[in-house]
């Protein structure tokens, strides 16, 4: 995901951070909205790096019953509304979301790791985009890690290894240190958006704010007397 227009001259370079959980809805759509600003912003080159979040760390490694642990988070009543509220806002921004093919809520620290297996081959925002299609699109179980291999094995890493490396603890340490250290800046609820360090913007906003965001983290720093 990045923005490709303009003359060199007139660009400048931003990295974008953004705090996320696959399994958070509005995470998708932060998503969606950061691609239109990316679109918008043709002067701007933009590195985005996804950076973990665990919505509820407390759920068991192999899953649960969706439906059960929305009723039981939210009551039945309220899961529904929402659901339909992001359906709507799903249709603005692309998003067909197919909650009723959604049978499980994963752990998500696997898929984490996958994201952070990516990023050291170039992938991981390929693999940030199947990850949230897969669940909200397509209902796919992203804490199996028979789903999580094939994933792999389209962006450029090798199913096997990596299934292997899923059946062990490789690499949980260092994600679980991202996810502190969001915590520690104050991150509570995401997507939580960082332009070049020293921005933040927190929730899925609109892609003109995150298109003046990147604006404004772009400027030089003023000289200080």
């Amino acid at each position: 995901m990045t923005s490709a227009n303009g003359t060199d001259g007139d660009r400048k370079t931003v990295t974008i951070d953004v705090v996320a959980d696959v399994v958070c809805p509005w995470c998708f759509v932060g998503r969606k909205r950061l691609e239109e600003a990316l679109a918008q912003a043709t002067d701007i080159d933009a590195e985005i790096r996804w950076r973990p979040f665990q919505l509820d760390a407390t759920i068991p490694k192999g899953g649960i019953s969706r439906k059960d642990y929305m009723e039981r988070k939210f009551g039945p009543d309220r899961a529904e509304s929402m659901h339909q509220r992001l359906e709507e806002v799903g249709y603005e921004v692309g998003i067909p979301f197919a909650f009723d093919k959604i049978e499980r809520s994963p752990n998500t620290l696997d898929a984490h790791r996958l994201l952070h297996w990516a990023q050291t081959v170039g992938t991981q925002d390929a693999v940030d985009e199947e990850l949230f299609r897969g669940y909200f699109v397509e209902g796919k179980d992203i804490g199996d890690p028979d789903v999580l291999a094939d994933i792999a094995s389209r962006h450029g890493l090798d199913r096997e290894v990596v299934k292997r490396l899923l059946a062990g603890n490789a690499d949980e340490a260092e994600v679980q240190s991202e996810i502190e250290a969001a915590q520690r800046i104050g991150v509570t609820g995401v997507p939580f958006f960082i332009f070049n360090g020293r921005l933040a913007v927190s929730g899925a906003q609109p892609a003109e704010v995150l298109v003046s965001a990147m604006r404004q983290a772009t400027q030089e720093p003023e000289a200080q007397e």
